[in-house]
């Protein structure tokens, strides 16, 4: 019997954990090119050749790289993430395909937002730092019971809703906001925004980033919030403006933020900038904060959700190569 040609993936943006995860699945069906570089305008032109490309969260799939590729004779670009905010949906219309993985592990991304709270609330950060210097003073660590208190919890869909139970199990009173609620039972009680600021005593993001919820939490929202609450954001970065943050950081309204993201992390985040001027203000400042938790967009690093994560992408990959419809395709805004 006569074997298929293998179908050709550039990978980009490799790390070592996509490796071990997507080289076993893509084995028999694909010859997989792992670039290290992410993909860009420029690193676009490496796709001449490929039938198929697989980008992460903070590729910058422009117009520019979507017609290289599209000239390349990619086909499809399979997104191996939720969010496609990054992807130039028009310019990849009529030309290319654009796949992503819609859900891959809620209660990862979910558990790793209580992490942040827990770790800002009772200072774990700072306790570590010290103890390792065998400094035991427990001066300026005291932080509040969560149980009893307030959190308002933004986008309910299957995070926010897993970050929901968790706050539950705590005892904590849940308010919700969502453009579009549930008409189920989540455990918690929707409200209008306005409300949800002015009584929670944490607040934690888990909508998409659209140009309707780009810095959804701005001055004004900040303004309108109860002080002394505890920011959460486990989402994407320009949910939030940073330099509002840091106002409402250091005139107390914000008691402290836990943030996985951040708005212009696409030139910083997954890479090792130890030994380097990091040039962007705004991120020293927050990372300087001792009541700021920052980690590096790793709420999803879990066993679990990167299992989850290659199956669903060499999934949309073999639908695709089989004719058979994408269920996780994603397109412009307006098109069916």
């Amino acid at each position: 019997m006569e074997l298929k040609e293998k179908r050709k993936l550039a990978f980009f943006d490799t790390k070592p954990y996509d490796r071990t995860w997507f080289e076993p699945l893509c084995a028999e069906k694909y010859e997989v090119t792992f670039f290290e570089e992410k993909l860009n305008t420029h690193t676009a032109r490496f796709t001449e050749g490929f039938d198929a490309v697989c980008a992460f969260v903070n590729d910058d799939v422009n117009a520019a790289a979507v017609g290289r590729m599209a000239g390349n004779g990619v086909r499809i670009l399979a997104m191996r993430c939720a969010g496609y905010s990054n992807v130039d949906l028009k310019a990849a219309e009529g030309r290319i395909t654009v796949a992503r993985v819609p859900a891959y592990s809620p209660h990862a991304v979910a558990e790793h937002t209580m992490g942040l709270l827990l770790t800002l609330n009772r200072r774990l950060h700072r306790a570590y730092i010290r103890t390792r210097d065998f400094n035991f003073s427990i001066n300026g660590l005291t932080g509040i019971d969560l149980y009893g208190k307030t959190v308002g919890v933004i986008g309910t869909g299957k995070i926010g809703r897993a970050f929901i139970d968790i706050c539950r199990g705590f005892g904590m009173r849940v308010l919700a906001y969502d453009k579009y609620p549930s008409g189920e039972d989540i455990g918690a009680e929707y409200v209008s925004l306005d409300r949800l600021f002015s009584e929670s005593d944490v607040i934690s993001l888990h909508c998409p980033l659209t140009g309707e919820t780009r810095h959804l939490l701005d001055a004004d929202a900040f303004s309108k919030m109860k002080r002394g609450v505890y920011l959460l954001n486990t989402s994407r970065g320009a949910l939030v403006d940073s330099a509002a943050l840091l106002d409402a950081l250091n005139s107390g309204v914000v008691r402290g933020a836990g943030l996985d993201v951040y708005e212009e992390e696409g030139d910083f985040f997954y890479e090792d900038l130890s030994d380097t001027n990091v040039r962007d203000d705004t991120l020293a400042l927050l990372i300087s904060r001792p009541n700021v938790f920052l980690t590096a967009h790793q709420a999803f690093l879990t066993e679990e959700a990167l299992r989850n994560i290659a199956e669903e992408t060499v999934r949309n990959l073999d639908d695709f190569f089989a004719g058979r419809p994408v269920a996780n395709e994603v397109k412009a805004k307006g098109r069916g």
